[in-house]
């Protein structure tokens, strides 16, 4: 593991770089689809800073609520330390701050939606190469299948052998982008987003049972609990618009 590099001197974190990376990435996506629709292409930039922001405050204000107890007990360090971030918070709060973005600039759509499946998508399976590099505690439970692997040196450090779930995440939403991407002329508007919701449920939903996070309701943690509201919506989302008129998103 190698949670952070030298650079010129300077010491990076490589989940930062890799962050870092994961906008770059999804910016370039939306960025192509933006002019594929023949919308401006700085707007996509404008999304992406949105999503940056609001993505950044959501992670943050999520994990705090999910770690009440922990934050409390040091509130400055909880709100501005460089830990305590969460995918679904992160979503959410990217989410809303698009929304908003997207009634300022008059680009509230269901084609926007569309637009957002595949960065987000990728954007996410970039991010968990810096979990998996730097080892932040986001891997999984002691096993002994033959690709398990320690974390030593890692942010959150441990010499037992377990589940590498970064990896089953980067490799499912990076098919999950692939995807996406082939299908985005092929289906009517919205529901290019619903499957995308569909592919983020089930891959959270799934990997969760070799992750090391607590069970919080029926058996089942938090982020699987989100992860079947995601699955369903999506389910229904896909099952309404396949259902009304095949029209391209276009508009």
């Amino acid at each position: 593991m190698q949670p952070e590099i030298d650079l010129l001197g300077l010491p990076v974190k490589t989940f930062g770089l890799c962050f870092a990376l994961a906008f770059l990435c999804a910016g370039a996506i939306l960025a192509r689809r933006f002019k594929e629709l023949r919308w401006p292409a700085d707007q996509a930039t404008e999304a992406l800073l949105a999503a940056l922001v609001g993505g950044l405050v959501g992670a943050r204000v999520y994990w705090l609520l999910d770690n009440w107890d922990e934050a409390s007990g040091d509130w400055f360090g909880s709100i501005f330390g460089g830990s305590g971030l969460t995918w679904y918070g992160g979503a959410l709060g990217g989410a809303i701050a698009v929304l908003l973005w997207a009634r300022w600039r008059g680009r509230l759509s269901l084609s926007l939606l569309d637009a957002s499946a595949p960065a987000l998508a990728l954007g996410y399976a970039i991010g968990r190469v810096g979990c998996q590099v730097s080892g932040d505690g986001d891997y999984g439970r002691p096993s002994d299948v033959p690709w398990a692997m320690a974390y030593p040196n890692g942010v959150v450090p441990t010499d037992e052998v377990v589940q590498p779930t970064p990896i089953y995440e980067t490799l499912g939403m990076g098919l999950a982008a692939l995807v996406l991407w082939q299908l985005r002329d092929r289906l009517p508007p919205a529901a290019l987003f619903g499957l995308y919701l569909v592919f983020a449920g089930t891959e959270r939903f799934v990997v969760e049972f070799w992750r090391r996070n607590p069970d919080a309701d029926l058996g089942l943690t938090s982020a699987q609990i989100t992860s079947l509201i995601m699955l369903v919506a999506g389910v229904l989302v896909v099952a309404w618009r396949l259902r009304g008129p095949r029209t391209p998103a276009t508009a």
